[in-house]
């Protein structure tokens, strides 16, 4: 394998979609308001990028040095795993990926806040400090959160909350009430993600010491609480269009929600975890294709 495809792979290019969701649905909300700005938008897609990124950067290194990636496994084989990538050469990307997602957010913070709003761009700063900690910590270091079933929570607030109401934010400079659904359910719906991968990977989790919400809460719970998370998501996202006052032609939104009924319908039946690998990419790109839907329908 060329070094250029190790590093693609370590980056996890399937993941990238579900990143980018919040920022886009936070966007286009502010663009419906009369707040467009094409390069605030821009540089949250590549500061959004780089930290998910960064994130699988640090997945693949945390995992790799603890051991929890190895023949037990479910999932496609990591980059440290398989040799590809040394340890020392991931430290590095990891670092590299940091400094370039951060410079990506000073300039971001700058064309959104400029000098006039200094204390704004000190908090979202410091926000994308806390963000880029997020990322590296969830498998790196004894104290990593993800092995001690915060994965979940982390996810919600960064990839949900931050994502769509910090995007927001940057463009109008206040919070609307109503952005705060569409940001919950973004966030549950990447939650979602983390569960199935989490469903999948329980047994070989449990033999690592990977204390998920899956491996704490059982196989079965985890479906339950599978079905709420995407239910709860899909409904708050019909609850938002009906008090903005969508029109009936933009309900063309819940088509999006045909491959979600179709995905919970193969959990229910699930009763091998490595069958729910491929539901990963259904729910990430059904996020992606559901965002991108309710964008067209709010202008």
């Amino acid at each position: 394998m060329s070094n250029t495809k190790a590093w693609l792979e370590a980056a996890r290019l399937r993941t990238l979609p579900l990143s980018v969701s919040g920022i886009l649905v936070g966007s286009f909300y502010a663009f419906s308001q009369g707040f467009s700005n094409w390069a605030i938008l821009a540089f949250a897609l590549v500061t959004t990028l780089g930290l998910q990124v960064l994130s699988n950067f640090a997945n693949d290194y945390g995992d790799g040095v603890k051991g929890t990636d190895n023949e037990h496994r479910i999932g496609p084989q990591r980059a440290i795993q398989s040799g590809a990538i040394t340890v020392q050469a991931m430290k590095k990307g990891i670092i590299m990926t940091s400094v370039l997602t951060m410079i990506a957010a000073v300039v971001l913070i700058y064309l959104s806040f400029g000098r006039e709003n200094f204390g704004y761009s000190v908090f979202f700063f410091f926000l994308g400090l806390a963000a880029v900690a997020a990322a590296i910590k969830y498998t790196v270091g004894s104290s990593a959160y993800g092995y001690r079933g915060l994965g979940d929570l982390f996810v919600f607030i960064f990839f949900g909350l931050v994502s769509v109401i910090g995007c927001y934010f940057l463009f109008a400079k206040h919070i609307d009430s109503l952005i705060i659904m569409p940001a919950i359910s973004i966030g549950l719906l990447s939650v979602a993600v983390l569960n199935l991968n989490n469903m999948r990977d329980q047994v070989s989790d449990a033999m690592s010491g990977k204390n998920t919400l899956v491996v704490k809460i059982g196989a079965e719970k985890a479906k339950i609480y599978h079905y709420f998370v995407i239910v709860s998501a899909l409904a708050l996202i019909l609850a938002f269009a009906v008090l903005s006052g969508f029109g009936p032609g933009q309900y063309i939104f819940l088509l999006a929600y045909v491959p979600f009924i179709m995905h919970l319908r193969a959990v229910a039946k699930n009763t091998v975890p490595r069958e729910l690998d491929p539901e990963l990419k259904k729910v990430a790109l059904g996020t992606f294709f559901l965002s991108l839907m309710l964008c067209i329908a709010m202008q």
